[in-house]
């Protein structure tokens, strides 16, 4: 992966999710935003379950099922939070106001899955005897869920009665958490030298599987559109399944 490709990318889908909500009508937003989801969750458990979970398993040296576990559980503990605004629960306040507490959920989840990315950049091997410099999956994971959840974030903002200059403003902090993350993953490859990084992808998998999980499994009231969602969700798969 190039640097400048993956940091820029998680910036810019953010922001694109920003323009989104502006452009679309209110009513549509929530829509949009449950198919964006399920795309995204279809694709981030195929690419768990046929890539990065057979991968940790064969060639970590860690004990995968218990961080992909903590992974799993740390998620729960930030929806606690985040109101599940991952997986599009979009609450609207009207009361004028940051929700802080969302919002460093929001940013904390987004740095964490940031870190690997960053291992994978500097082409060193996340397991002891397999190099992912190559790979796009989890890059394409990432973005595939940022935009929803930018799209249900300045919603939300939006919602809380800020002026548009101070949602932009925090919606811009929370494009630039994912590459923080990056950049961590980067040069913490100087300074934890006998860390193994199969920790942070495992936590990251299982974060993804309670939000992929949680997506398809939660209904919709209206059937019609349930329908829409299972193919939307059997869209994602397919394109992990593809690239893959």
């Amino acid at each position: 992966m190039k640097t400048l490709l993956v940091l820029s990318s998680l910036i810019i889908v953010v922001l694109i999710g920003g323009i989104l909500v502006n452009l679309l009508h209110k009513t549509r937003n929530e829509q949009v935003i449950k198919l964006l989801l399920a795309f995204s969750g279809g694709f981030l458990l195929t690419i768990g379950f046929i890539h990065f979970i057979p991968e940790l398993y064969i060639e970590s040296s860690v004990k995968v099922g218990l961080f992909i576990l903590l992974g799993f559980l740390i998620q729960i503990v930030l929806e606690i939070f985040s109101g599940g605004i991952e997986h599009g629960h979009v609450h609207h306040h009207h009361e004028v106001g940051i929700p802080i507490g969302l919002i460093l959920a929001l940013s904390v989840h987004s740095f964490i899955e940031g870190i690997p990315m960053g291992n994978m950049i500097v082409g060193q091997e996340i397991s002891t005897t397999h190099a992912h410099d190559n790979d796009y999956s989890l890059l394409l994971g990432v973005l595939f869920h940022r935009l929803p959840v930018a799209v249900a974030l300045m919603t939300m903002l939006i919602s809380s009665k800020l002026k548009p200059l101070n949602a932009w403003l925090i919606l811009a902090i929370f494009a630039l958490t994912a590459p923080a993350g990056v950049l961590f993953g980067v040069f913490a490859q100087d300074l934890l030298v006998n860390f193994n990084f199969d920790i942070i992808l495992a936590i990251v998998v299982g974060m993804f599987l309670h939000i992929s999980t949680t997506i398809i499994f939660e209904t919709s009231e209206n059937h019609k559109f349930n329908f829409v969602k299972l193919m939307t969700i059997v869209a994602g798969s397919v394109l992990a399944f593809i690239i893959h």
